[in-house]
């Protein structure tokens, strides 16, 4: 088999392919097989009907087309190991070429046009420079934290006055579109201003007493109606507010693990400091891949982009996704989709280069902070990605992160005051080791952000005419 590639643009390739009848000879030979176990012929036991007999019932021509049908895809991923280029997309096959059906020589020739991964040329990324804000700390961070500490072992006591912001209220509600009540609920709980229901509703309940009712018109967010204009109706019928128990030495005990007020204002001050450095740091790493974004240039295939676009607004449903699907909202999902693929190719290239692999601790740490972000036990989503499909994706990603902290780690950053700030910690935590070689997690070589949302490129029905 042949196979050579012509480049159409930094994106897309015509994959030219050439089949010769010796290499195309096997599939042909099941092709028989599965023809014979579909037809009945009698005299024949089923499976077992000659070939020349199916020639006659079906025709040579069947055969043939049956044959290229079946081993069209194998010869296609064939020709990608051989010439080395890594699909993006879904393969767009045309068969030019197809050997004569009374011959028994000739050969096949098909060319496919794919998008592929762009290859970039990474420039010397050592020591980019970035400024971040200064991590300053004051006596009021600490005295948040403490109120913060405070507020988890509050009480709420009811109140004989009209609602402010930040109490606490019982509510009943509901909610008519075009005068039909479509939505009502009672005894919910709501804080004044925490702007966690409807719009409108924090201004409407301000100043309300008990057994007093406000109505507000706005949007429905949730429900058949989401997305539908609404008048609603208030009545609030508990106000409470939060009383916080005195900042003390008994307190610093019931709340921490310390015997002192002293000690504990301490400990909140040491991880005001802490939390202001991870702040220097997420933004440091944020600015160092704007930078290299800005340095490095990555074609973008337009294709795949168009896909994720479809795929982001097709998840969307009803009302809502009518109201969401705007010009302006489809140009700020493009803008995200290109930039989250020139980040993946970016640091695709940057790990290759800095050989980084990825231990199957990390890859288990990473899982683990993933499913807390979505409320799942660790063990009951990494059965979930196990089954999708997704652990791949998901060394990808720990790779990526790896790769940038490479470069974050060489990169001089200072603060808005000139000071150098040391990342180290940030870069590495404390105790962390370099993973050995003999635990690195399979990589996969195709696992953009782009496949995961497209057709694979061995799907069996990719490469068909």
């Amino acid at each position: 088999m042949k196979s050579a590639v012509e480049n159409i643009n930094p994106t897309r390739v015509k994959l030219n392919v050439e089949v010769p009848f010796e290499e195309l000879k096997p599939s042909i030979d099941e092709a028989y097989k599965t023809i014979a176990s579909q037809i009945q012929v009698p005299g024949f036991r089923k499976g077992k009907v000659p070939s020349k007999l199916i020639d006659q019932r079906v025709g040579r021509g069947y055969v043939l087309e049956t044959a290229i049908n079946e081993g069209l895809n194998g010869f296609y991923q064939n020709a990608v190991q051989e010439t080395g280029i890594r699909p993006l997309s879904r393969p767009e096959v045309e068969v030019t070429e197809v050997p004569d059906p009374t011959a028994t020589d000739g050969q096949l020739k098909f060319h496919v046009e794919v998008d592929i991964r762009p290859e970039v040329e990474l420039p010397d990324y050592s020591g980019i420079a970035v400024e971040v804000e200064a991590a300053e700390t004051s006596d009021a961070d600490v005295e948040t934290a403490l109120d913060e500490l405070r507020g988890r072992f509050g009480t709420l006591k009811p109140v004989e006055r009209p609602a402010a912001d930040g109490d606490f209220l019982t509510i009943d509600i509901s909610a008519k579109v075009d005068g039909e009540e479509v939505d009502s609920a009672t005894g919910l709980s709501y804080q004044v201003g925490s702007g966690t229901m409807l719009e409108g509703l924090d201004e409407a309940v301000t100043g309300l007493s008990v057994d007093e009712s406000a109505i507000f018109d706005t949007k429905l967010v949730g429900g058949d109606h989401a997305g539908e204009d609404a008048q609603v109706s208030v009545k609030v019928t508990a106000v409470k507010e939060r009383e916080l128990p005195v900042a003390n030495d008994d307190f610093a005990q019931l709340a921490s693990e310390f015997d002192t007020l002293e000690e504990l204002r301490a400990d909140l001050a040491k991880q005001a400091g802490e939390s202001a450095i991870v702040k220097q740091g997420v933004e440091a790493r944020d600015k160092v891949l704007d930078k290299l974004v800005e340095m490095i240039e990555v074609p973008v295939p337009e294709s795949v982009i168009t896909e994720q676009i479809e795929q982001h607004f097709n998840a969307e449903a009803g009302q809502q996704a009518e109201d969401h699907d705007t010009e302006e909202h489809r140009a700020e999902v493009k803008t995200n989709a290109e930039r989250a693929f020139k980040n993946e190719i970016i640091l695709d290239a940057i790990a290759e280069k800095e050989e980084v692999g990825v231990s199957q601790n990390e890859l288990i740490d990473y899982i683990v902070s993933t499913a807390s972000q979505y409320g799942m036990d660790p063990n009951q989503f990494a059965q979930l990605i196990d089954q999708s499909g997704q652990v791949p994706m998901m060394v990808s990603e720990v790779r990526r992160r790896k790769a940038l902290a490479v470069v974050l780690a060489e990169a001089k950053v200072t603060d808005s005051k000139g000071e150098t700030v040391d990342l180290s910690e940030f870069v590495r935590p404390a105790g962390e080791e370099e993973a050995p070689a003999a635990e690195e997690a399979p990589e996969a070589s195709e696992e953009t952000a782009a496949q995961a949302k497209t057709p694979a490129a061995d799907d069996p029905g990719a490469a068909r005419f």
